[in-house]
């Protein structure tokens, strides 16, 4: 069996579909925090499978303990943990506390249990500014925010306990900037509040929910001085786990980070206009401040994982704006207009 921590969320969703998909039994464990347990009844719909399910937070080392001695789980892909830049820039302690322990005890209940197979959930701003473009493995890992160092912290915990027992086997997914939605329109993201990514914010006006997209900063040094980043279909995003997660086995170092992303760039502006290209809705935006932490240009090698984990992304940014497009517009107010009929086979685990 495999555990996913985070599970509701966005690229855990997605990747739980993957994983049904290809025939794997799963375990969600998720706080809610930030999803909801409707996503359990998407994903039912999508594979015709049902999950084991764990309303528990991945910080109650007693609930996964019990959960790891209930279950026979064989690896685990970790996507617990807060996410937003801008927060993390006006909470660090939060998100250093939260993301830091969050692992820390997962990895305690894993040792114990002799399950020594992960996938860790990172981030392309573990590189902070980037000294050379397209950024690969090797770059120095220096981040700019809160958000970004608890992700470093994390990826040097996992490096130490490798290098602590040859048992371990991890891999260091660093993502990219993961937009669209499944196919079927029936899960996607859905942030509450502000979205703090660029695709949900547009595709809110787009559909009404907000009457104007923020543009942070347009004096960057790029080719129309708007924010240039690595977009990655969530699909692909979620196919890379599993092929990082048939690699573990056979994984020659204990420790091995890929970066998934599509390697191209596109502007703040560029995305917009490609959005605009493929609906014919207008999105009128403003220009805002900067945000703390953020970098004018990221985009990605990945030329490992196509090496090593025989993955390459294989959507192109049209078909991510019309997946994600789909799922807004089938969903204008995300999940929040199915929370009745919630079924699932486990909600909560009971401790003695």
């Amino acid at each position: 069996m495999i555990l996913v921590t985070g599970g509701c969320g966005y690229i855990g969703s997605h990747t739980v579909v993957c994983l049904l998909e290809a025939g794997y039994e799963v375990i969600i464990i998720d706080n809610l925090v930030n999803s909801t347990e409707v996503v359990l009844t998407k994903i039912k719909k999508i594979t015709g499978k049902e999950v084991v399910f764990y309303k528990e937070d991945v910080c109650n080392k007693q609930a996964l303990r019990a959960i790891f001695t209930k279950h026979k789980i064989d690896a685990v892909l970790h996507f617990a943990g807060l996410k937003a830049v801008g927060e993390s820039c006006a909470k660090p302690l939060l998100y250093y506390a939260n993301n830091l322990n969050a692992t820390m005890i997962l990895l305690e209940v894993m040792q114990e249990m002799n399950c020594y197979q992960l996938i860790f959930s990172s981030s392309a701003t573990v590189y902070g500014e980037p000294q050379q473009l397209p950024l690969s493995e090797t770059h120095v890992i220096a981040p700019t925010n809160p958000y970004g160092s608890s992700k470093a912290m994390q990826e040097q915990i996992l490096l130490d306990m490798g290098a602590s027992n040859a048992l371990w086997k991890i891999a260091l997914l660093r993502y990219f900037n993961p937009i669209g939605a499944h196919q079927s329109g029936l899960i996607g993201e859905a942030p509450s509040g502000i979205p703090n990514n660029l695709m949900p914010y547009v595709t809110q006006v787009a559909v009404g929910k907000l009457a104007k997209l923020s543009i942070f900063g347009n004096d960057y040094q790029t080719l129309d001085g708007t924010g240039v980043r690595d977009y990655i279909h969530v699909m692909d995003l979620a196919q890379g786990h599993l092929a990082a997660l048939d690699k573990l086995p056979k994984q020659s170092q204990a420790t091995r980070a890929y970066n998934l992303g599509t390697g191209y760039g596109y502007s703040v502006l560029q995305v917009i206009n490609f959005f605009t290209q493929e609906t014919s809705i207008e999105i009128p935006y403003q220009v805002v401040d900067r945000r703390d932490g953020d970098v004018a240009s990221c985009y990605c090698d990945a030329q490992r994982a196509k090496n090593e984990l025989n993955w390459q992304a294989k959507y192109k940014m049209l078909d991510m704006i019309k997946d994600s497009w789909r799922w807004q517009s089938l969903n204008p107010d995300g999940y929040s207009c199915s929370k009745q009929n919630v079924h699932t086979r486990f909600k909560s685990i009971n401790i003695d």
